[in-house]
């Protein structure tokens, strides 16, 4: 789908079918045009409701308000309305509201989003007749936009839009297709399209650097484990960034094995690593002058007469024993080490985990929420402040001085599990803090993303399946640090 901007008048652009919005139920407007009609049909202007009058060659889709999270929803079921039709080509004006950009990119990604299935494995193949749309620059309330400005807009959010297109598919895709070697020859890709750095680490690899942790978790698959370090280096960076993913391209429990209706959807516990991939390919396609590391440790958690078990002592990369009473707490010990060797290789201003690691986490904040959690509150709080701007819901879960005992061990240094059940989110978190080293503190933050990287049932422009949770909103943290430190320069 090709989205471009116009300074004509919407009246004056010829296009198959043109999309209206009724903000909050306002059929006053001008641009509602075909109110009697539109009663007749028994629209009501609820949100993402839509109602296609052929004949006027047009679509009404209604949205709540002007705020970018409304609108961005709204267009996206405008397009999915529109994929029944043969309508090649689309028109429509702005949607501003009080902010130009955000809404603009809103609508952008908006109709990116409604316009994406998946469905590489089905005989029937899925209709995107939409092929081009317009945006004139004619605004709902009257404002004015610059083209070249608009242009912009739109181009970025269409790179990051895409960039979290390419993350949902590399999530759905299933395990005996997406194995560790498939996850990094994808990385490998990407890097080579992009103009990106890329190391990859098999067996010995890992042994050389003492990755026990993470190479316990591997030892009762077929699929061979690998370390994937991907670098965009632009040529003046403002800030090296860390970003470190969880990659169990398969997750059964291992020993500790899981129930049968958990382990559907386990294809999904590789979300985190999917994060990386694809916001380093917005990132190199927007050209931000921001020093990306992704590092993600890539495996499987089976089980078989070598898996490793509870009871079993491992010894992380950080020479840190760890105390193993559950299996099926394995990506915790995949991100101990790969944090550990982030902060050696890379020595980032920021470190980033992204992990769909603790079903408690969903337990607190449900399935749309991504959990945000560390020590320094002004870093929590910048990024929960730029999720939001993006449209992506966090909540912030605090540590305390009495969650760190609960996985105490008596054996060794740390613990896999906590003694109690309360509080999992939060023990796991503190469990990766247990390998982030007193100067990181302040500059580390631990997502979990296990409630919206992957939901078997559609919400807002959300299809069934992967979300590509973590992308979007952190592209717009890094803008929003960006901007910050140039106003401090001035």
């Amino acid at each position: 789908m090709q989205i471009e901007v116009s300074q004509k008048p919407k009246s004056e652009i010829a296009a198959d079918i043109e999309i209206v919005c009724v903000v909050a139920k306002n059929f006053d407007h001008p641009w509602v045009e075909d109110r009697e009609l539109l009663e007749l049909a028994g629209f009501e202007g609820r949100q993402d409701e839509t109602s296609l009058l052929p004949e006027r060659r047009r679509l009404y889709v209604g949205s709540d308000s002007l705020h970018h999270d409304d609108i961005r929803s709204a267009f996206a079921a405008a397009i999915r309305a529109l994929r029944k039709t043969k309508a090649a080509h689309v028109k429509c004006g702005l949607y501003l509201g009080k902010c130009s950009a955000q809404n603009i990119k809103a609508m952008t990604e908006g109709m990116i989003f409604g316009d994406y299935d998946y469905d590489p494995y089905k005989s029937e193949k899925s209709k995107h007749p939409v092929k081009r749309v317009t945006i004139s620059t004619e605004d709902f309330d009257g404002k004015s936009l610059d083209l070249q400005k608009g242009a912009g807009y739109v181009e970025s959010a269409a790179v990051v839009a895409r960039a979290t297109n390419y993350t949902k598919n590399i999530v759905n895709t299933p395990p005996d297709d997406m194995t560790p070697e498939a996850l990094a020859l994808k990385a490998v890709s990407l890097a080579e399209e992009n103009g990106l750095e890329c190391t990859v680490l098999d067996e010995k690899g890992l042994e050389a650097e003492h990755m026990g942790a993470f190479l316990a978790v591997s030892r009762a698959s077929d699929h061979p484990p690998r370390l994937i370090h991907l670098a965009y280096r632009p040529k003046e960076p403002r800030f090296r960034i860390a970003l470190v993913g969880k990659g169990l391209t398969y997750d059964s429990g291992g020993l500790s094995l899981k129930p049968a209706e958990y382990m559907v959807t386990m294809k999904s516990d590789k979300a985190g690593a999917c994060a990386v991939l694809g916001i380093l390919k917005a990132v190199s396609e927007l050209e931000l002058p921001v020093e990306v590391h992704g590092i993600i440790g890539a495996t499987e958690n089976m089980i078989g007469a070598n898996a490793y078990k509870p009871d079993d002592i491992l010894t992380a990369r950080n020479g840190k024993t760890i105390e193993i009473r559950n299996t099926d707490a394995e990506g915790r010990l995949v991100l101990a080490d790969c944090l550990c060797y982030a902060q050696e290789k890379v020595a980032p201003d920021y470190l980033l985990d992204f992990a769909t690691l603790t079903g408690a986490c969903v337990v607190a904040l449900g399935e749309y929420t991504t959990g945000v959690m560390g020590h320094d509150r002004g870093l929590k709080h910048s990024f929960s402040k730029a999720a939001a701007n993006a449209g992506e819901l966090t909540g912030t879960l605090p540590f305390n001085r009495y969650l760190g005992k609960l996985i105490k061990s008596e054996v060794a240094d740390v613990c896999n599990v906590s003694s109690t059940r309360y509080g999992g989110a939060l023990t796991a978190a503190l469990f990766l803090d247990h390998f982030i080293e007193e100067e990181y503190k302040n500059r580390w933050l631990h997502l979990d993303i296990a409630g919206p990287a992957y939901v078997e049932k559609a919400w807002g422009y959300n299809p069934a399946g992967a979300s590509g949770a973590g992308v979007r909103m952190t592209v717009k943290w890094f803008e929003q640090i960006l901007k910050q430190a140039k106003q401090e320069e001035k």
